[in-house]
C-alpha cells in the first residue's frame, strides 16, 4: 500500500483540480487573464503563421507554457483546448497534485503516524487557495510544487547527507525560477543554507577543514539554478535586446505598474496589506510556529530551518516587493505561506526513524524508532489544520484582500441588479473574456486568409486563444512583425485589431506606431466594427479595414 500512496494521492487530487477547473472555465467562464495569456503563448509556439520557440515571450518564465505545448498541440482539432484554457488548467492540476505529493512525503519522511499524515495531507490539498489555484492554469502551481520538492529533498538532505537528495533539491529549484521569477530567492538562500550546515557538521572548532566541501555542496544546490538563470536571461537579450523583460520591457511588470496608476505608495497600506495575507494564508503559523521554533531548539533539530528560510524568503520578497512598490498586492503573491504552515505542523511532531536513503553520506543523522509523542498535543495541531480552512476562505471573498477571487463567491448568482455594485463587478470579472470569444467568433466566420489581422498581445491574447485560426492573426512574436506593422496593405492584411490608447493599452504596438488609430483609424483606415467590453478592466475594441 505504501509504494501505491503517492500515485493514489497524485490521481485524486488531480481529478478533483481537473473536475474544479473544467467547471470554472466551461460552465461559468472563468479564466484569469495571466493564465489565458500563457496558453496564447504556448499556441503561438506551434499554430501561429509563424511558429517558433522563442514565440512563447520573455515576459513571463516559460515552464507553464512549455508544458501545455503537448496538449496545444492538438488544437487544431479541438480548438476548445485554448480557448476555455483547458490545456492551462491541466498543467496547473497536474503540478498542484504533486505539491500534494511533496507534503505526503514530507510526513511521511517525518515518521508521522498514517491518520496524521492523510489528516496533513488533505487539509493542505482542500485549501481554497490550493484548490482555486490548481485549477486556473497560473503558474502559482507549478511554483508550489517545485519549492515544496526542494524543501523536501532538503529536510531529507540535513538528515541523509546523501548527494542524491542534494542534486535534486537543486534541480527543483532551478525549475521553480523557470516557473516564477521569485524562484531566485530560494536558490540564494539555500546555498547560504547548506553552506553553513556543512561548514558546521564537524563542530565551531574544525570548520575551517570543511570550507571547500561547504563550497561544493552550495554549488551543487545553487548549480542547476544559476544555470538556468544564465541561460535564460542571455537567451532573451540575444531575441530581444533586454536581458530582464519581464522588469524593463514595454511588456513588463514595471511598465504595467505604470500604465496602471501606479503603485500605492502608502506604507501603512502596503505593508498592512501584507502582514493581513500572510495571516489570511497561514492563520496558524501564529501559534505554530513559535512552538516549532522552541521544540526544534530542545532537539536540536536542523530538519525545521529548511521550510521557513526556503517559503519564508519567498514571502518576505513579496512583501518587500510590494511594500517598495515594485508589484501589486495580490493575495495569490502570499500563497507560499500555505505550505509553510503544513510543514510546520509536520515538525511538531517528533522525527521518527531513519530515512530510506539511495547512499547515505558521512554525516547522516540517526534518528530515533519510536520517539514520544502525546496524544494531546497531536491532535491540537490537527486541530489547527483544519482551523485555516475557513480564515483562507473568507479572506478569499474580501475585495480588499483578494481582487482576483473574490468574485468566487458570486458564481452561483444570478444576474445582479444594478444597484448591487459589487455584485455587478464581480460578474464582470467572471465574465472578463466573454467579449473576446465572441469577437474571435465573429472574425473566424470572416473566411479571411492567414495573416490577414494585425493584433498586439496585450490584450489581444484572449482572442488570439479562442480563434480557431490562429494563423489569420500578425503578431508581435512573428519575425516579420515591425515590417508588415510599417505597411498591412503590402503585407496583405486586412484588418487591424485595436484598443484604446490608454492605460495598458499604451504599451500595444500598433497604438505605439500609429498613436490616434482607435480614434479615428489614424485618418488611413475606416472602422468595420466597434464592440463595447463586457469583462472587468478590460478594453473595448475598433476593428479597422486595411484598404486594398
Amino acid at each position: 500500500m505504501s509504494s501505491r500512496a503517492p500515485w493514489i494521492v497524485f490521481g485524486s487530487a488531480l481529478a478533483g483540480y481537473l473536475a474544479v477547473g473544467i467547471t470554472l472555465s466551461l460552465r461559468f467562464g472563468f479564466i484569469l487573464g495571466d493564465a489565458l495569456s500563457r496558453t496564447a503563448a504556448a499556441q503561438a509556439v506551434l499554430l501561429s503563421r509563424d511558429p517558433h520557440v522563442s514565440a512563447i515571450g520573455f515576459i513571463f518564465t516559460p515552464l507553464t507554457g512549455l508544458a501545455q505545448l503537448p496538449m496545444v498541440a492538438f488544437a487544431s482539432w479541438w480548438p476548445a483546448i485554448t480557448r476555455w484554457n483547458i490545456s492551462g488548467i491541466t498543467v496547473s492540476a497536474a503540478f498542484m497534485a504533486g505539491a500534494v505529493v511533496m507534503v505526503h512525503g514530507i510526513c511521511r519522511d517525518r515518521g508521522l503516524p498514517g491518520r496524521y499524515r492523510i489528516l496533513i495531507t488533505v487539509v493542505f490539498a482542500i485549501n481554497p487557495m490550493i484548490v482555486f489555484y490548481g485549477a486556473n492554469g497560473m503558474s502559482e502551481a507549478g511554483f508550489l510544487f517545485l519549492l515544496c520538492w526542494a524543501v523536501r529533498r532538503l529536510i531529507r538532505w540535513v538528515g541523509t547527507d546523501d548527494v542524491h537528495d542534494l542534486l535534486l533539491a537543486g534541480i527543483a529549484l532551478g525549475l521553480a525560477f523557470l516557473a516564477r521569477y521569485e524562484g531566485v530567492v530560494p536558490i540564494a538562500l539555500a546555498a547560504v543554507l547548506v553552506a553553513v550546515v556543512t561548514a558546521c557538521r564537524r563542530g565551531r572548532e574544525h570548520w575551517k577543514d570543511m570550507r571547500r566541501r561547504a563550497v561544493l555542496d552550495a554549488v551543487l544546490i545553487s548549480g542547476p539554478g544559476t544555470a538556468m538563470f544564465l541561460v535564460w536571461i542571455t537567451t532573451s537579450w540575444l531575441i530581444t535586446g533586454e536581458a530582464l523583460a519581464q522588469l524593463s520591457s514595454s511588456y513588463g511588470n514595471t511598465a504595467i505598474l505604470t500604465q496602471s496608476g501606479g503603485a500605492s505608495g502608502d506604507l501603512v497600506q502596503t505593508t498592512a496589506f501584507s502582514l493581513g495575507a500572510f495571516i489570511a494564508l497561514g492563520p496558524t503559523l501564529l501559534v505554530t510556529f513559535p512552538l516549532a521554533v522552541v521544540l526544534a531548539t530542545r532537539r536540536r533539530d536542523l530538519e525545521f530551518v529548511v521550510a521557513p528560510l526556503l517559503f519564508g524568503g519567498v514571502l518576505a520578497f513579496q512583501a518587500g516587493s510590494y511594500i517598495t512598490g515594485s508589484t501589486f498586492g495580490f493575495l495569490r503573491f502570499f500563497i507560499c505561506a500555505i505550505p509553510l504552515a503544513a510543514v510546520v505542523v509536520v515538525q511538531l511532531f517528533p522525527a521518527a526513524g531513519d530515512l530510506p536513503t539511495r547512499r547515505a553520506g558521512a554525516y547522516r543523522r540517526h534518528r530515533p524508532s519510536c520517539p514520544p509523542m502525546r496524544t494531546a498535543a497531536a491532535v491540537a495541531a490537527a486541530v489547527l489544520c483544519v482551523s485555516a480552512l475557513p480564515v483562507t476562505a473568507w479572506a478569499m471573498l474580501q475585495p480588499s484582500l483578494s481582487s482576483q477571487q473574490y468574485a468566487l463567491g458570486y458564481l452561483l448568482a444570478g444576474d445582479p441588479s444594478a444597484a448591487d455594485s459589487e455584485a455587478t463587478t464581480a460578474r464582470r470579472v467572471i465574465d472578463s473574456f466573454a467579449t473576446e470569444r465572441e469577437l474571435a467568433a465573429y472574425l473566424d466566420g470572416q473566411a479571411l486568409p492567414d495573416g490577414s489581422i494585425l493584433v498586439d498581445s496585450v490584450y489581444g491574447f484572449a482572442v488570439l486563444a479562442a480563434s480557431e485560426y490562429p494563423r489569420r492573426f500578425v503578431i508581435p512574436s512573428d519575425l516579420d512583425f515591425t515590417q508588415i506593422l510599417n505597411d498591412p496593405a503590402a503585407a496583405g492584411v486586412r484588418y487591424l485589431l485595436t484598443v484604446p490608447n490608454e492605460g495598458r493599452g499604451v504599451s500595444d504596438a500598433i497604438n505605439r506606431r500609429y498613436p490616434t488609430i482607435y480614434d479615428n483609424g489614424a485618418q488611413l483606415y475606416p472602422l468595420e466594427l466597434e464592440v463595447p467590453n463586457t469583462g472587468a478592466d478590460q478594453p473595448d475594441w475598433r476593428l479597422y479595414r486595411v484598404p486594398s
